[in-house]
């Protein structure tokens, strides 16, 4: 049995319901009481020798965990529940001692085709509309999140995508923000995040004709970081995530840091100033003093 069970206490409409070993990999189902699994999260064991840390005795064996989108009837649209239950085992996996990066993808044949517009015609979606305390599509984590984009990711599903560290996508992938086409206005900061990937004239034009943008698009415009072929896309993102899990956690956790920090600082005095400062601190923290003049020249 895998050591790390994902609690779901407080969240009625999910349950765990198995463990089952496959190999190195570990299958957890988080389903829904009525018996639809609308996410499955699968851990990955990196090898004794990744991200090992011998100091610790008995520390939690290093994994990786493949959170999956998992309504493909419907293109996995975020309906009421897929938007509840992402978000909570997002934060339940983060929680978990060991882990080393996630990797979120959909079940074929589509990422995230946006929100369900069933439920919001039918009104469930009306009500109080909570902030849950964060901005964007998804939980902050103390790890990063690939985005393995298998499909159609499309404006709710697109600002999915956006919310996660880096993009690889299928052959078959393609993206669009249909804000417009259905009368709606982003609100999980796609006109901040998009425009800063693909530039301001590229992002106004998706979200204002709506028109989809393939593969070889997206990584041509700086969207995605690498195409590859439909049947390798899950292994090549465990072998990003693999080559995260190699270094330095707490450098991990702290360069992701730096990079929120500074995004909306631009090339500025202050961008560099915070780098450096945050450079300087690391170094007296892990190193101590001597360290210091040499963060401060950026030296590694």
């Amino acid at each position: 049995m895998y050591p790390f069970p994902v609690p779901l206490a407080g969240h009625a409409h999910l349950r765990l319901i198995a463990h089952v070993q496959i190999m190195d990999r570990y299958l957890t189902l988080c389903q829904m009481m009525s018996g639809k699994p609308v996410v499955l999260v699968e851990r990955h064991v990196l090898p004794d020798n990744v991200a090992a840390d011998t100091s610790i005795p008995d520390a939690p064996a290093a994994h990786i965990a493949i959170i999956t989108m998992n309504r493909p009837e419907a293109r996995n649209a975020l309906n009421a529940d897929l938007s509840e239950a992402l978000p909570t085992v997002i934060s339940t996996c983060n929680a978990e001692p060991g882990l080393q990066a996630i990797v979120l993808t959909g079940a074929d044949p589509a990422f995230c085709a946006g929100f369900d517009l069933r439920d919001v015609g039918g009104g469930k979606k009306r009500g109080a509309n909570v902030h849950p305390g964060y901005w964007g599509a998804l939980p902050p984590t103390a790890v990063p999140i690939i985005g393995a984009i298998n499909g159609a990711a499309i404006t709710g599903g697109l600002e999915i995508a956006l919310a996660c560290d880096f993009l690889i996508a299928s052959e078959r992938a393609f993206f669009a923000d249909t804000h417009a086409k259905v009368g709606m206005v982003p609100g999980w900061g796609l006109t901040i995040a998009l425009p800063r990937l693909i530039g301001t004239g590229r992002a106004r034009r998706m979200s204002l004709t709506a028109e989809k943008i393939d593969a070889a698009t997206a990584r041509d415009w700086g969207l995605v970081t690498e195409v590859v072929p439909h049947s390798e896309l899950l292994d090549r993102a465990l072998t990003l995530a693999t080559l995260i899990g190699t270094n330095h956690a707490g450098a991990v956790h702290e360069i992701r840091k730096i990079y929120d920090a500074v995004a909306p600082l631009g090339d500025s005095d202050e961008a560099y100033a915070f780098e450096n400062a945050a450079a300087r601190a690391w170094a007296q923290q892990r190193f101590g003093a001597s360290s210091t003049d040499r963060a401060q020249s950026g030296g590694a």
